[in-house]
């Protein structure tokens, strides 16, 4: 005797074409799942062996187009190129520890969908992927910066999924503490609810467009190299990563635009949770960094950083030339500038695009308008503020 039938709510089981958008996606992810090569990639790694050679595209090096860049030897520029590469993965290692976490949370939320299993095997795989991303990351990014400061400069030990994301962000003890609790609030409500479950992937699908194309241009530098079998290993690992994320990506949209299709309309509370979400990802990405391009961090926050790389044997400079470099680089125009806001202005057009089909995102989420009002001479005013202070400490 067959089960009682009624009206399904929050089921897949009608929805061919999503079904089928979750299994291509997860059996194309797991047919080219790039772990056992970026584990052996990590396992080979010695940064005696590709020291003298750049790592990305020489765009995507730490402080390009700033005085410092412009006045670098050779030898030199091809440290900043590694040190990008440094700088740029320790932020991905913060990002993909939390997205382990809310994978499972979000996953949880989604049990009560059914036919659930699918996208429960998808974000399995993803999960275990990004463990091995942050184990290759961390391997290279710990003995690179050993073996030329024997001291952490942009790297740092394991920390957990409620720990502030951004390794140089515009923030202090009060706003990181309010906002682990913001976290571990959602991680609470998108474990036993499908919708807010939902929106951690429309969060992630935002938050990986601007790592996409960033990601994308990293990845060239392996596919375009005359000598592949010979290349720099980050390089590699680069491309490996790129290669997943794409899945991932894809996940994302698929959870956050097509399987939401299936749920209930969202409540008020369900929408007020989601636009938070948004506007919490326009604050985070107001910022434009010319130290990291492509990552939104608070550039005052890298000061530190940068003092202590300019004083190291690689730049050789005492503190009064450091600070004066610093100046140079952070307080005035520059071509660094410049392309800082061409990939913000990417990341706003990109964000919007992701959301305008969404009518529960409200008009400023869905416009950006947060975002959008970043501007050069807002990061110039705060970038002098800031150097004031830190120039007599």
């Amino acid at each position: 005797m067959g089960l009682e039938t009624g009206v399904a709510e929050n089921t897949l089981l009608s929805d061919i074409e999503t079904i089928r958008k979750i299994e291509i996606n997860y059996k194309r992810n797991k047919k080219q799942d790039n772990t056992e090569r970026l584990d052996e990639a990590a396992k080979q790694f010695k940064y005696d062996d590709c020291k003298e050679e750049y790592w990305n595209p020489e765009e995507f090096s730490l402080l390009y187009g700033t005085p410092l860049w412009d006045e670098a030897s050779e030898s030199q520029r091809i440290l900043l190129n590694q040190l990008y590469w440094v700088a740029y993965y320790s932020q991905i290692i913060s990002a993909e520890i939390a997205t382990i976490f809310f994978n499972q949370t979000s996953a949880a939320g989604l049990y009560g969908m059914e036919n659930f299993r699918s996208i429960c095997d998808m974000l399995d795989l993803e999960t275990s992927q990004e463990r091995a991303h942050i184990a290759a990351f961390k391997k290279v990014t710990e003995e690179v910066e050993e073996k030329l400061f024997g001291a952490r400069l942009f790297t740092y030990p394991m920390r957990g999924p409620y720990a502030e994301t951004m390794i140089c962000g515009q923030t202090n003890r009060i706003k990181s503490f309010w906002k682990s609790i913001q976290l571990r609030a959602f991680g609470l409500l998108s474990s036993g609810n499908a919708f807010i479950a939902a929106q951690y992937f429309l969060i992630r699908g935002v938050r990986t467009l601007n790592g996409k194309i960033v990601q994308h241009q990293l990845s060239q530098y392996y596919q375009k190299h005359p000598d592949q079998e010979n290349a720099p290993i980050p390089s590699k690992i680069s491309y490996y990563h790129f290669m997943d994320e794409s899945y991932h990506f894809n996940s994302s949209t698929i959870i956050s635009h097509d399987v939401i299709k299936a749920l209930k309309k969202p409540t008020a509370f369900e929408r007020m949770v989601s636009n938070m979400a948004v506007r919490g990802c326009q604050k985070d990405h107001f910022n434009v960094s010319i130290l990291v391009n492509g990552i939104f961090w608070y550039d005052p926050a890298g000061f530190r950083m940068v003092e202590r790389l300019l004083r190291s044997p690689i730049f050789g400079m005492d503190g009064p030339q450091a600070k004066d470099m610093i100046r140079r680089c952070f307080t005035e125009e520059s071509l660094a500038l410049e392309k800082a806001f061409e990939t913000h202005r990417t990341a706003v057009d990109s964000y919007r695009a992701y959301l305008a089909d969404l009518d529960f995102i409200s008009g400023p989420n869905r416009e950006m308008s947060l975002m959008s009002q970043s501007s050069k001479a807002h990061y110039l005013k705060h970038a002098r503020r800031a150097f004031r202070g830190f120039s007599v400490s």
